[in-house]
């Protein structure tokens, strides 16, 4: 099954891909300046990927609770499902971005801190951490749905 995963932001919206192998990685984040523009971008990559569904993080708090961004979530699949007619699941992606931001250092060439610091925030700018997060929540769903 192949699988689009999205990381919503105001800003930004993560994005990964998995194929058939059940092999999820990160692609290119929609971070146009406009929602319609971000919307359009995930068109061309549904177009492009031919997905069987899409799959949302969803932003639980820590402590498993409902968080506030849910209904932002939840407003966005319903603008997914009527533009695309896709079916839509959604996964748990509490600590995806602190742990993609994470394999960035730790894979990263050793720098001084403020270097790190500034890499951190072009990575965030550009969407990156947003789809290797998603990307991380994506190979999740894959590893732990029933066969």
């Amino acid at each position: 099954m192949k699988i689009l995963g999205l990381d919503y932001g105001h800003k930004r919206i993560g994005l990964a891909f998995a194929d058939e192998l059940g092999v999820a990685f990160p692609i290119p984040a929609a971070v146009e300046n406009s929602v319609e523009a971000r919307l359009n971008h995930i068109a061309l990559e549904i177009e492009r990927r031919k997905p069987d569904m899409l799959l949302i993080g969803y932003p639980y708090n820590m402590d498993g609770s409902a968080s506030q961004k849910m209904k932002e979530v939840d407003a966005f699949i319903e603008i997914l499902k009527s533009r695309f007619s896709l079916p839509v699941d959604t996964s748990d992606e509490r600590l995806s971005s602190f742990q993609a931001e994470a394999d960035l250092e730790a894979f990263a060439p050793k720098k001084s801190r403020k270097k790190t610091v500034a890499a951190r925030q072009k990575y965030r700018r550009s969407g990156d951490i947003d789809s290797r997060a998603i990307a991380i929540v994506l190979q999740d769903y894959i590893d732990n749905r029933p066969a």
